[in-house]
């Protein structure tokens, strides 16, 4: 209930407004079962304006702190990220990848539309960085098909640090479902997950247009890794 609320009363009236978005592509969601889709991450508004332009409602695994916060501002907090469907994750605990694994797994045997970020954290320079395999893992234990989304200008409408909108046309670009039932039974092998993802990442590449760059946007973030160069997906 609380979530057509955010989608047609409080939040997507002022989003539409300011936004002006345009989604394309919206013939390859399924409209039911269950799919992984695979987003660009641009900037935090990305989490709304995504489910805002699908019909359908998406579920995204989310830290905990957004659960666990304190005082009015930590209760709103707790109360929206329920609201919306958002499941909560433990980072940095000795379990969290597998957690995740099991939060997502679960949503999808349930025949919901998963929602995940394969760079793992936002863009830090706008440009699209390596993808980290746990989606792959998902999909080779459910069987379910990895459609790649494409967030575009997001990131103009709510750049880094920014507190207010920036009225922007921002665009939603989803592509055809991917299908690796071929490597059927494969779950596990870091090679055919690698080569999962990285299938996924090269399809991102073209739906968003961005330059990729093929270290971590995280280490990137943590000053572990310099990115001098752009050079394409070794998509499988």
């Amino acid at each position: 209930m609380w979530w057509m609320v955010f989608k047609w009363v409080l939040i997507g009236p002022v989003l539409r407004l300011l936004g002006r978005p345009r989604v394309v592509g919206l013939e390859n969601l399924p409209k039911d079962g269950p799919a992984i889709i695979a987003s660009n991450h641009l900037a935090v508004i990305d989490s709304f304006f995504l489910p805002l332009m699908v019909p359908r409602r998406i579920k995204f695994l989310a830290k905990s702190e957004y659960f666990t916060g304190t005082g009015l501002k930590g209760g709103f907090k707790k109360w929206f990220f329920s609201s919306v469907g958002c499941i909560p994750i433990v980072r940095g605990s000795a379990n969290a990848a597998q957690d995740a694994l099991d939060a997502g797994v679960g949503a999808l045997n349930e025949g919901q539309i998963l929602g995940l970020y394969p760079e793992g954290t936002r863009s830090p320079d706008g440009r699209l960085y390596k993808g980290k395999t746990g989606m792959a893992r998902m999909a080779l234990e459910t069987g379910v098909p990895i459609i790649p989304v494409a967030m575009v200008d997001t990131e103009k409408f709510n750049p880094p640090g920014s507190t207010l909108p920036r009225p922007t046309r921002v665009q939603v670009r989803i592509g055809e479902p991917l299908d690796f039932s071929r490597f059927e039974g494969m779950s596990g092998n870091r090679f055919i997950e690698r080569a999962i993802t990285d299938e996924v990442m090269y399809e991102l590449m073209k739906l968003s247009g961005q330059p990729y760059v093929d270290v971590y946007a995280q280490d990137v973030k943590d000053g572990v890794v310099v990115p001098v160069d752009e050079r394409p997906v070794d998509a499988a």
